[in-house]
C-alpha cells in the first residue's frame, strides 16, 4: 500500500533547483532518453511531489541508471532541471538510504 508523505518533497529538495512541479507530463523526456528509461522523470518526479517515498525507493536502480546526459533537458518544453533533480534524488538516497 502506498502511503503519501507530504513532507517527502522537502526532504529531497535541497535547493530551488528541484523544479519537478514544472513537468507537464508530455513525455518528450522519455521519448529522447538514450537509455529508454520511461520512468524518469515523468512518473518518478510525480512520486516525489505526491509524497510516495516507497515508490521512489522501489526505483533506486532506475535513478542510478540515468546517464545525466541532459538530452531530456535540452528537449523539455517546460525547462525542467531533470539532471539536477536526479542528482538531488541520488543525494537523498546516498544520505538517507545507503548512509554514505
Amino acid at each position: 500500500m502506498t502511503v503519501a508523505n507530504p513532507n517527502f518533497v522537502e526532504e529531497v529538495k535541497k535547493s530551488n533547483e528541484f523544479n519537478a512541479s514544472a513537468c507537464m507530463n508530455c513525455g518528450v523526456c522519455s521519448a529522447v532518453c538514450p537509455m529508454g528509461i520511461e520512468l524518469l522523470p515523468r512518473k518518478l518526479f510525480r512520486y516525489v511531489l505526491l509524497g510516495f517515498k516507497d515508490k521512489v525507493l522501489e526505483n533506486k536502480e532506475t535513478i542510478y541508471s540515468c546517464l545525466l546526459c541532459r538530452m531530456c533537458e535540452a528537449n523539455c518544453p517546460a525547462k525542467v532541471h531533470i539532471a539536477e533533480n536526479v542528482r538531488l534524488l541520488r543525494y537523498y538516497l546516498n544520505k538517507n538510504v545507503f548512509r554514505v
